[in-house]
């Protein structure tokens, strides 16, 4: 059966009907290849996502076969865009911070051709990051940290000081600041490099403020990918700063090796104030702003963490959570804190935990964005998108409850969906 590139509603019902026992044959997902028209080329060697179908007696078996090489990855792109990849992707194993740069804003654009590149070039960083692991024994080059804290904590002063210390020291580091956007207007102020001034400047250090776009976890959709660019660039600490405290804050846990939470030490009822989640996801709680008159403050809030932590459930079995006091403005106890999250990565990395939990977050992360992926593709359905104009409309008028008119919703979309693939 020939590669079919125009399927139609009244072909596959039609098919249905036919007493043929079985056929076999494909069909593209896609019917602009922007080639110019019809292709009549095998359907291996267009190196797209297709669809097998196959009918049977008893009717239609989906199979899905997935293509991810990198060869079929690239082989859609035009000159253009191929020579954009290359130039990205040279650039930034080279440690141009320029490259760098333009390929986040690449991986943070919605337009849906600019993701297509964004997927194309990350493939091939995937694999350079793999060959640099190998390198290394296996071991990741790269440790990532997630940065988590009320308004006020005074996570930017000690990311510019922490910061500091680690680029004296040889490293490298990059800075993903998640900056929240208005939910009036949409906009951020990102001004995370405002506050970073010195590290800002330093050329050992790389500040990426993003903004959150409205995401629930306080992290944007493509902070997981940013992370895999950073890493290619070269740099071998990876900072996550994010958005206050709250019951969605979690996210950043499934993107990182170590959590850290920032705690400032004039709270109120500190331990009401933190949700109990973020603290059972904290590998290390720091007290900050331990110097002057909140030394004292600082002292009894360290001792009720201490308390409080032994009462949770352990995360690991190699570590336990530390509670450490912490200055910025003179630098006390931040060099033994940082010795702390070396002492985790090196436990972590011995009992194999930190590369399970790695697996365990790309697996998680798939999933987050396929719900995305899913929402946003039944929101712009056609028949969906008729429909929700006059349901809102309904709901805000009390005429409909919420849940009945999200019913109606779903079963139009269902029912659109087995009209075209009756199963």
């Amino acid at each position: 059966i020939p590669v079919l590139l125009h399927p139609h509603q009244c072909f596959l019902k039609g098919l249905l009907r036919t007493p043929f026992r079985r056929y076999h044959f494909i069909l593209h997902s896609r019917t602009h290849l922007g080639l110019g028209g019809p292709c009549a080329r095998s359907s291996d060697s267009l190196g797209l996502p297709c669809t097998k179908w196959m009918l049977l007696s008893n009717g239609l078996k989906r199979q899905l076969c997935v293509q991810t090489t990198l060869k079929e990855h690239t082989e859609g792109l035009s000159d253009k865009e191929q020579r954009l990849v290359d130039k990205l992707y040279t650039g930034l194993i080279q440690g141009q911070r320029a490259c760098l740069a333009e390929a986040i804003t690449l991986i943070e654009s919605t337009h849906h051709r600019k993701k297509e590149l964004a997927q194309v070039l990350l493939q091939k960083v995937l694999v350079y990051h793999k060959e640099q692991e190998q390198l290394n024994k296996g071991k990741p080059r790269a440790f990532r940290v997630g940065l988590s804290g009320p308004p006020g904590a005074g996570k930017s002063t000690f990311i510019e000081y922490f910061g500091k210390m680690l680029t004296e020291r040889g490293h490298k580091l990059s800075v993903l600041a998640v900056d929240p956007s208005s939910c009036t207007s949409g906009g951020s102020l990102l001004g995370d490099k405002t506050r970073m001034t010195e590290l800002s400047r330093d050329m050992n250090a790389y500040i990426r403020p993003s903004p959150t776009r409205g995401t629930l976890g306080g992290v944007t959709r493509t902070t997981n990918e940013a992370i895999l660019l950073c890493e290619g660039g070269g740099y071998d600490i990876i900072l996550i700063e994010t958005v206050g405290v709250g019951q969605s804050e979690f996210a950043v846990a499934d993107m990182v090796d170590m959590f850290v939470l920032l705690l400032p030490p004039a709270g109120g009822d500190e331990l009401q104030g933190i949700k109990r989640g973020i603290i059972e996801m904290a590998d290390l709680v720091a007290i900050t702003k331990s110097d002057g008159d909140l030394v004292v403050p600082a002292r009894r809030i360290q001792a009720e963490y201490v308390s409080a932590l032994k009462l949770l459930r352990k995360r690991s079995e190699v570590w336990r959570p530390k509670v450490v006091r912490i200055s910025s403005r003179t630098g006390e106890g931040i060099a033994e804190m940082w010795d702390k999250m070396r002492e985790f990565q090196d436990l972590m990395l011995a009992s194999g935990e930190l590369m399970t939990r790695r697996q365990k977050q790309q697996k998680i992360w798939m999933w987050n964005l396929i719900q995305e992926s899913v929402l946003e593709h039944f929101r712009t359905h056609p028949t969906v998108r008729g429909q929700i104009p006059l349901l809102e409309r309904k709901v805000l008028s009390g005429a409909l409850s919420p849940g009945l008119a999200a019913d109606l919703l779903l079963k139009a979309f269902k029912a659109e969906t087995n009209e075209i693939f009756p199963f």
